[in-house]
């Protein structure tokens, strides 16, 4: 018997945070899409735009008894730079910034201790914003598992 539950991170392009989540032991399944914004059913030009305040986000459903929410937290932290605002990389703008979109009071006091303790340990600025989770959009076919898809093996 599992037990289920989600969370909801954006750490930069989807589809190597998705390539990430997919590999660890417990997570049942990652949705590629969009949250945090304002506009209803956005699509990725939509969001590409930058007018649209969404992040690019990958949704994880995972057995919280297979795997802890804090080893997402670990994951997310370490796949990304917590400490660029609005960028991972060569991507660039609001849509791509470091976020935690938390499902439940529990998932934002523990990513609140995480990432205070995270920052005592770096001399720069965690920027990851933490954030209700909001409505979910998942994004086009075409991005879900892109990686895959293609090919392409692409860790951040």
């Amino acid at each position: 018997m599992n037990k289920k539950e989600k969370a909801i991170f954006a750490a930069g392009c989807f589809w190597s945070v998705q390539d990430s989540f997919d590999n660890l032991n417990g997570v049942l399944k990652t949705t590629v899409g969009y949250t945090g914004g304002k506009n209803k059913n956005p699509s990725y030009e939509d969001v590409c735009s930058g007018d649209t305040g969404h992040a690019e986000a990958v949704e994880v459903l995972f057995d919280s008894e297979k795997i802890s929410y804090e080893e997402l937290l670990q994951t997310f932290f370490s796949i990304h730079d917590s400490t660029q605002l609005n960028r991972q990389g060569p991507d660039v703008g609001e849509q791509y910034r470091s976020a935690i979109f938390f499902t439940t009071e529990e998932q934002k006091e523990l990513a609140k201790k995480f990432i205070s303790k995270i920052q005592k340990e770096n001399k720069n600025k965690i920027v990851t914003k933490l954030e209700k989770a909001s409505t979910f959009y998942p994004a086009e076919e075409y991005h879900q598992h892109y990686n895959k898809k293609n090919g392409r093996s692409c860790f951040v």
